[in-house]
């Protein structure tokens, strides 16, 4: 028997025979199919994602050699599910210079790295020139660097305070040193969540229409889900859904990441945070339901390392990176490590049985451990 077949034999065991058909022949999967796969046995569902992963990137696993830079956690949102967030005056809260922000990636350059995240808290009283200070500073620290900053979130803020339109802003930002758009912010879009949660962050449609003017400005971006707390299954579909419907007019997407609610000292620790199967579920929907996006990232700063490597087989193909000073998750409870080596990373990857790839932030390779991909050293392969 076939590989295919069997995993036909295995999914129509498990219910979901005619959405494994669909997904063999390379067929969209509708809401409803989608819903379905958060109700059938896990390993199922789990080993019809692999079949798309392997599909789209063999025995591939991708990672960078980055770091992170949080350069504020004041904030005016008050999301209830946040532990970073300070108010202005409150016990930790902090802003960092341009100068530290530099300090930060100079820190670093006695090693490989290729990428700065930047994200942070909205804070009020920073203009706008200090958006484009700190971009400034971490290119004068290191030329070379790509910078990935500012969620659609933040770039609503940055854009209030050019008091100009986003589409504008963007050329600017660009030309002071942003290179892409991280996916956070995004929570879920479901207006019932917005309310009870983060009521005063923008609405999942502005999001949208954010990532929008992202895309059509050239940058590339990711984007993610905020999952394990009130949403429903079908609030999570609808996300997944219109992620996929812009990805369809733009193509802007490289890159989905599930975000695990960690609920300690937040406004929320009283809901129960997603378990290690939770989490494997949500990377295998995923990976099934976003036909279009290239990339699933089993982000293991939100996870323990065993499950994220057990998510290589479950639709992910990528680990994220080094990270170097993570606060916003671990502030929340995370145990993870802050800073891995990339030794560490390229270990971890091959004991999940992958071929581990460190690429850049727009998946060009940078190295393999498969010597025919690193001869290519180009585009990371796809194919959707």
């Amino acid at each position: 028997m076939s590989a295919p077949d069997r995993l036909l034999q295995r999914s129509a065991a498990a219910g979901i025979g005619d959405i494994a058909e669909k997904v063999v022949n390379g067929k969209r999967l509708d809401r409803a199919e989608g819903l379905r796969l958060y109700g059938a046995d896990l390993h199922a569902v789990g080993a019809l994602a692999n079949h798309v992963r392997e599909r789209m990137h063999g025995d591939l696993a991708y990672f960078n050699v980055n770091q992170h830079v949080n350069y504020t956690n004041i904030c005016n949102k008050l999301c209830r599910f946040c532990a970073f967030q300070r108010l202005p005056n409150q016990a930790g809260a902090y802003w960092m210079t341009p100068d530290e922000v530099a300090a930060k990636i100079t820190a670093q350059l006695g090693e490989g790295v290729t990428e700065v995240h930047m994200v942070a808290g909205i804070h009020p009283k920073l203009e706008y020139s200090y958006y484009l200070d700190i971009l400034r500073a971490a290119k004068r620290a290191r030329p070379a660097i790509h910078i990935k900053a500012f969620t659609m979130v933040e770039l609503d803020q940055i854009a209030k305070k050019a008091r100009k339109p986003l589409a504008e802003v963007l050329p600017e930002l660009i030309a002071a040193g942003l290179g892409s758009v991280p996916g956070g912010g995004a929570e879920v879009f479901s207006e019932r969540v917005r309310q009870a949660t983060y009521h005063l962050k923008i609405s999942g449609d502005q999001w949208l229409e954010t990532a929008r003017t992202v895309h059509a400005a050239g940058l590339k971006s990711n984007c993610t889900m905020l999952h394990g707390h009130i949403e429903t299954p079908e609030e999570r579909i609808d996300h997944l859904d219109r992620l996929r419907l812009l990805q369809d007019e733009t193509h802007g997407f490289q890159t989905y990441i599930p975000l695990s609610f960690h609920p300690d000292h937040s406004e929320m620790a009283d809901v129960p945070g997603p378990t290690a199967l939770d989490e494997l579920r949500e990377l295998a929907v995923g990976r099934l339901m976003l036909d279009n996006i290239p990339h699933i990232k089993a982000y293991w700063i939100l996870m323990d390392v065993p499950v994220a490597q057990l998510a290589l087989s479950y639709g992910a193909d990528d680990v994220d990176g080094t990270v170097v000073e993570e606060k916003i998750y671990h502030e929340a409870g995370a145990t993870t490590p802050q800073h891995v080596q990339r030794a560490d990373l390229v270990q971890w990857i091959r004991d999940s049985g992958r071929i581990p790839v460190e690429r850049d932030t727009l998946y060009n390779v940078v190295w393999s451990g498969d010597e025919s991909v690193a001869k290519r050293g180009e585009r990371a392969p796809v194919a959707v």
